[in-house]
């Protein structure tokens, strides 16, 4: 599977309007961007639905999930359907998958005590219920885990194909890496505002950050990367927003993913904030020559 060097993950690819999300799609397409990366949570389409509707309204860029959630559906059905878009879509398809976050699961009814191993067990029950599928190799479908962690890193290096990282500075792609070892795909995310003025830029990252720090898992990645409490407070302070999102002019941004790219990652999803799909193209329009993406490549 290609995904290039460069996507994007967007978080209205699950929210907005059919129509206006294939026109996105096409758009991206068309500049030259190599994955569409889609999410799963509460208030967005199922993920295979919002990965079908980007595969049908494209032709050549390939499509990620990022990530389908194991508490949504059960192994089987996560298998499944994997399975049917890879042999749909031969070469396009990367099922990405992670543990979610306790309050959303804990909201499911399910109990989040184990997440590690609920997740490695679920990839068991994946790889046995794949044996029963027709075209569970052909093509093969990639899985990538949300892994931050070094145990939930090793775990997509051991029983998966990779890792899609998300909320992560280029000192994290460093350390993936490293627990990854050379083969295995990283794909880290990274927000990115196209904005040169600090006050704009910082505003918009917060609005951005507000929710994830609120989730354990990535303030506690972040503590293990060195961020003290001072860092969270406040809406996160200028060393932590700068590290989690990428601001300035497109030379400037590209800086950041080049960073990324230096550090050990195969591929970065660039998220653009804010949130408004139409005004995210014009903003992947204006970086895509410093990222040094082009049109059928």
């Amino acid at each position: 599977m290609g995904i290039g060097r460069i996507g994007v993950w967007h978080p209205l690819f699950g929210r907005a309007p059919a129509p206006a999300v294939r026109q996105a799609a096409t758009e991206i397409e068309e500049l030259g961007y190599g994955t569409l990366w889609a999410g799963e949570a509460p208030g967005t389409r199922e993920a295979f639905t919002t990965a079908g509707i980007l595969l049908a309204a494209t032709g050549r860029i390939s499509v990620g999930t990022g990530i389908a959630n194991i508490w949504v559906r059960d192994a089987t059905a996560m298998a499944a359907g994997g399975v049917a878009l890879g042999e749909a879509y031969p070469g396009r398809f990367a099922l990405g998958m992670g543990v979610s976050h306790a309050p959303l699961v804990d909201s499911r009814g399910h109990d989040y005590a184990r997440p590690l191993a609920a997740m490695s067990a679920y990839l068991d029950a994946m790889d046995k219920a794949a044996r029963e599928l027709p075209f569970a190799d052909n093509p093969p479908m990639p899985r990538l885990l949300a892994a931050l962690r070094p145990r939930m890193l090793e775990l997509a290096r051991d029983k998966a194909d990779g890792a899609h990282s998300y909320f992560v500075p280029p000192e994290h792609t460093v350390l993936a890496r490293e627990i990854l070892g050379p083969a295995p795909i990283l794909a880290p995310e990274q927000a990115v505002v196209v904005e040169s003025d600090p006050a704009r830029a910082r505003e918009i990252a917060r609005g951005h950050m507000a929710l994830y720090l609120t989730l354990p898992n990535y303030v506690n990645n972040l503590r293990h990367l060195g961020y003290v409490e001072e860092d969270f407070a406040g809406g996160g302070s200028d060393r932590l927003v700068d590290a989690i999102v990428a601001w300035g002019d497109a030379e400037t941004v590209a800086r950041r993913i080049d960073a990324h790219l230096d550090a050990g990652a195969d591929h970065v999803a660039i998220q653009p904030l804010p949130a408004d799909l139409s005004a995210g193209v014009a903003q992947l329009a204006e970086l895509a020559p410093a990222l040094g993406v082009r049109p059928g490549e």
